[in-house]
């Protein structure tokens, strides 16, 4: 019974978001294959998700592309693309390598993912990337996040209208800063920027919250969640926001 499960295939399982929406999608009883470059950290995984498929793999690298496809033997209700990208600082110093790896992360390993799996979806299937904030509201010190995610947000609607015809729709969703390492490590490279606490950085950026909050890989995990449901073709192409009201923007 459980080798017939329908399977949903992570990339970057192994991060923050990607381990929320592990636990997450495995609870709603899909087969869940986790694909990151480390296979220590796929083991530990392995070790807390039961009937977890490991699958090591660079989706920077079109290597993936098959070593993916190997590891799917079973019809895929969902695919979801969450690698981070390196923090290269601000729009004026990050190194333009560092640029164009992150579109690669982000784009190229969107579209490697959905090639490996192409085969295996089916009407119903979702494709899920999983972008940020800083794609839709542009800052001069997060380069990286903001043009790989910008870049990404076409990228989901190119690909809602290619798969529409089969029924297999796509989607982004944009979360705002969330706390987790990472966030950690861009308020650090900001407050190196600026000259002040990495503290004082950080409450800056609860402060463009209205809420006051951070976004967390949960509320992430919950969202990727409610797109199996079949009343999500409606928001094919388009962007889940959860920016925890930081969003000014119109539309």
């Amino acid at each position: 019974m459980t080798e017939a499960r329908e399977l949903a295939v992570v990339v970057g399982a192994t991060g923050a978001f990607g381990q929320a929406i592990v636990d997450r999608l495995a609870a709603a009883g899909l087969g869940v294959v986790a694909v990151a470059r480390s296979a220590d950290s796929l083991a530990a995984l392995g070790e807390r998700v039961p009937g977890l498929i490991a699958c090591a793999a660079d989706i920077a690298s079109d290597a993936s592309v098959e070593t993916i496809a190997a590891a799917l033997d079973r019809p895929v209700r969902m695919i979801v693309h969450g690698p981070g990208v390196g923090v290269a600082g601000g729009i004026l110093s990050a190194p333009t390598a560092t640029l164009v790896d992150a579109v690669n992360i982000k784009v190229g390993g969107l579209l490697r993912l959905v090639r490996a799996a192409d085969g295996r979806l089916a009407t119903g299937s979702r494709i899920v990337a999983i972008g940020g904030h800083y794609g839709f509201e542009p800052t001069a010190y997060a380069a990286a996040a903001g043009v790989a995610n910008a870049a990404l947000v076409n990228a989901v609607r190119q690909l809602s209208l290619a798969y529409g015809p089969r029924g297999v729709t796509a989607h982004l969703i944009a979360p705002g800063p969330a706390d987790t390492e990472r966030l950690r490590r861009v308020a650090a490279d900001r407050a190196a920027q600026r000259g002040i606490a990495v503290d004082e950085v950080l409450a800056d950026m609860l402060a463009d919250s209205s809420i006051g909050r951070f976004t967390t890989p949960g509320q992430v995990a919950w969202a990727v969640a409610i797109l199996l449901a079949p009343e999500a073709d409606a928001m094919t192409g388009s962007s889940l926001m959860l920016d925890s009201g930081r969003r000014r923007g119109l539309p």
